[in-house]
């Protein structure tokens, strides 16, 4: 038995922003900032996420101007790391998850923390004006504070700190805000995860030059 539905991927596409655009409350972002909360409102598949959604001053630009600066992009996890769409990025970009480096669980052991905190230890060396992505784990991000609570620490460029669940992500993006060691994009409470951080990182981009 024969469905009707669309079948255009354009007209697909098309319907769904309009959708957003018609339903969201997206009066309190700039052109720049809306452009990127469409993008994480798709991902979700949830209008109402706007509500959640809070950007730093200069976010948006910050992020891209790194990117189109060449800085890397520092991920929590690969589900986040392995959907960032490569041809956007302006400058081949480097994509980076170390949470499968070998020397990750003697330094989660050695640090009494998690693996995926303990891997941005290895973030070190090129952290500095960098886009740093946390889509999955809060321990990672509260790590990502307490690195930058050290002056000696490098400093990324911007953060989007959206990660999720039901123990520490709430915490942990309400500390990021308030810390604000760089310019920010959070989802406050429970609500994020890869898919959404992912459409963040991939607005942020298509618009970099």
């Amino acid at each position: 038995m024969p469905y009707e539905y669309e079948t255009d991927g354009a007209a697909i596409y098309a319907q769904s922003f309009a959708t957003i655009r018609a339903e969201a409350e997206l009066d309190r972002f700039d052109a720049e900032e809306e452009q990127v909360v469409v993008r994480m409102i798709h991902a979700a598949g949830l209008v109402g996420l706007e509500r959640d959604v809070k950007v730093a001053t200069g976010m948006v630009r910050a992020a891209r101007e790194a990117l189109t600066n060449g800085a890397p992009i520092f991920c929590d996890a690969f589900m986040v790391s392995e959907g960032v769409t490569r041809k956007r990025l302006p400058a081949d970009n480097d994509v980076i998850c170390t949470l499968r480096d070998p020397e990750v669980p003697d330094l989660a052991a050695k640090l009494k923390t998690t693996r995926s905190a303990a891997a941005l230890e290895l973030w070190r060396p090129r952290l500095e004006g960098a886009l740093v992505a946390i889509g999955n784990a809060p321990t990672a991000l509260f790590h990502l504070l307490e690195m930058l609570e050290d002056p000696a620490c490098p400093r990324p460029a911007a953060i989007i700190g959206c990660p999720v669940g039901f123990v520490g992500a709430r915490e942990s993006k309400d500390a990021l805000w308030e810390a604000n060691p760089v310019p920010s994009l959070i989802v406050e409470g429970r609500l994020g995860g890869s898919a959404i951080t992912v459409a963040a990182i991939n607005a942020i981009a298509s618009r970099a030059e």
